[in-house]
C-alpha cells in the first residue's frame, strides 16, 4: 500500500537520520561498546516501523533448532505494563510479558521465552539461570547496538523494501538504508508466491547486497482457523471450509492487515472487518463493538476471525459468552521459502549453531566498510 509522503517532513528526516548516524557510528567505531557472547546469538530483526514478520520468523527459526538444541528466545516484550526479565509460563499474562512473547511460548511450551527491555541483561539472566542453553533467538534485536549477535538476520517487507524506503518521518525506516550491511542474511518477506525469475533477479540487483550476504524471499501461507477458546470445531469446521455461505467479523489489530483480508475475501462473501493499532490492547468497548458487528452480520452461519497474536490478548477475557465464544477462530499463518531455498536457509542456520561455540562473526572484513 502506497501513501503520499509529506514532502516537508522530508527536513525532520534528515536530522533524525542523522542523529542514528551518529549513535551507529559510534557502535561501528567502538567509542560506544557491544557485548559479544561466547556462544551462538541470532538477531531477527528489522529496520521498518510496521510489521515485517519478525515473530513468525522466529517462530520458523526456533521449530527449526529446538529438536537439537536447547533454545532460548529473547524479545522486549513490546506494551508490556512490566519492565524487568521475565520467563514466560503457563501462569503468564499478556500484560506481564508481552503478546508476541506469549504467541511463541504457547506454540514452544517446552522453549525457554523470555523477554528483557535490557537484552544484554537478559542474556546474562539466561546465562545464569539455565547454563545449558546452547543457542538464544533474540526477536526484534537488530536496532538493540549493545550486543553484537553472532548471526543477524534483516526483514525487509516485499511491498515496502527498505532500499525504497526514507527515514522517519518521511519515511518508514528508523535508520539508514546503508546499515542493512550489519545483516548477514537479509530475507524479503511477505513476497507473493508467483513472484517470477525476472522479478527476483530484478530485486536481487537493486538490493546489492555484499558478497557476505544471503538473499532469501519468504512468503506467508495461511492454515486452517483455530478456535480462539477451548471449544469443540468438530460441527463447524466443514462450515468454514464451505466460505460463501457463512458471514465473517475480521478483528486485527496488527500493522498490515491487509493480506490477510484479501486471503478471506477470496473465500468469504461477507466480511466485516474491525481493524485496531498494532499491540492493541482490547478493552471492554471492544468487546460490545465486536458483539454488535457479529450480530449484524446477515448470514445464517456467522464466524468471527481474527490473527494468532491477536487471539492472546483476546483469550483472556473470561467473559466473552455464548454464541460469540464459540464462534472465535484465529488464523495461524506460517512461512514458507521461495525457489526451493528452505534446506539452503535451514542448513546455514544449523551449521551456524552447531560450529560456532564461540560467537564469532560469519562474515570476517564486513565492519571494514
Amino acid at each position: 500500500m502506497t501513501h503520499k509522503k509529506n514532502i516537508f517532513l522530508y527536513p525532520v528526516s534528515l536530522l533524525y537520520g542523522l542523529i542514528t548516524g551518529i549513535r551507529n557510528f559510534l557502535y561501528d567505531s567502538g567509542i560506544l561498546p557491544s557485548v559479544e557472547f561466547p556462544f551462538p546469538v541470532i538477531c531477527v530483526g528489522n529496520i521498518t516501523v510496521g510489521g515485517t514478520g519478525k515473530t513468525p520468523h522466529t517462530e520458523y527459526i526456533t521449530g527449526l533448532l529446538k529438536e537439537n538444541f536447547k533454545v532460548a528466545t529473547l524479545s522486549r516484550g513490546y506494551k508490556r505494563q512490566t519492565r524487568d526479565f521475565r520467563i514466560a509460563s503457563s501462569s503468564s499474562q499478556v500484560s506481564e510479558i508481552g503478546d508476541e512473547p506469549m504467541q511463541i511460548f504457547r506454540n514452544f511450551p517446552d522453549v525457554l521465552v523470555t523477554v528483557d527491555r535490557k537484552r544484554v541483561h537478559g542474556v546474562n539472566m539466561i546465562l545464569q539461570l539455565y547454563p545449558e542453553t546452547e543457542v538464544i533467538i533474540l526477536d526484534d534485536g537488530f536496532q538493540h547496538r549493545k550486543i553484537t549477535p553472532g548471526f543477524s538476520i534483516l526483514l525487509s517487507d516485499f511491498e515496502r523494501l527498505i532500499i525504497r524506503d526514507h527515514i522517519l518521518p518521511f519515511g518508514n525506516l528508523r535508520e539508514s538504508k546503508g546499515n542493512m550491511r550489519r545483516a548477514d542474511m537479509i530475507l524479503i518477506t511477505k513476497s507473493p508466491e508467483n513472484l517470477s525469475p525476472i522479478q527476483r533477479r530484478l530485486i536481487v540487483k537493486e538490493i546489492d547486497k555484499s558478497p557476505y550476504q544471503n538473499l532469501y524471499f519468504t512468503t506467508f501461507r495461511y492454515k486452517s482457523p483455530v478456535p480462539v477458546f477451548e471449544n469443540s470445531i468438530e460441527d463447524i469446521q466443514a462450515d468454514i471450509s464451505k466460505g460463501a455461505g457463512c458471514g465473517i467479523v475480521l478483528i486485527t489489530g496488527i500493522a498490515n492487515p491487509q493480506p490477510l483480508k484479501e486471503y478471506l475475501n477470496k473465500s468469504y462473501n461477507e466480511i466485516t472487518h474491525l481493524s485496531f493499532p498494532d499491540h492493541h490492547n482490547f478493552n471492554e468497548k471492544d468487546l460490545l463493538s465486536i458483539s454488535s458487528a457479529y450480530n449484524d452480520l446477515r448470514s445464517e452461519t456467522r464466524y468471527l476471525f481474527t490473527t494468532e497474536k491477536d487471539a492472546v490478548r483476546l483469550r483472556e477475557f473470561t467473559n466473552i459468552a455464548e454464541p460469540i465464544r464459540s464462534a472465535f477462530f484465529y488464523i495461524p499463518i506460517e512461512v514458507h521459502f521461495l525457489n526451493e531455498d528452505k534446506d539452503e536457509f535451514d542448513n546455514l542456520i544449523i551449521d551456524y549453531v552447531r560450529k560456532n561455540h564461540r560467537n564469532n562473526r560469519i562474515s570476517e572484513g564486513k565492519r571494514d566498510k
